[in-house]
């Protein structure tokens, strides 16, 4: 599965460990998302930082993870927020 097929509602793992939930339907290099990590606030991620999405979208943050795939572009983008230090 890519970031891009990723839609409103669904569930996600970040790579710092924190879960998410997406909330827009836009393709890219960030995505808006609540982040549930030391508090609750929205606010965009990067792509390239989403490990995958929770296969069971009805439970809470547990379950199966679908992995997730990147497009050539995202992992440009990974690649240059590394080189600054990201």
């Amino acid at each position: 599965m890519f970031t891009n097929e990723l839609k409103k509602g669904d569930k996600i793992k970040l790579r710092n460990g924190w879960d998410a939930v997406i909330e827009d339907n836009l393709k890219g290099n960030t995505r808006l998302a609540t982040v549930h990590g030391f508090v609750t606030e929205m606010g965009s991620v990067y792509s390239h930082d989403i490990l995958g999405k929770y296969k069971d979208q009805d439970s809470a943050f547990c379950g199966e993870l679908i992995p997730i795939e990147y497009t050539p572009a995202q992992l440009k983008c990974r690649d240059r927020a590394k080189a600054f230090g990201f």
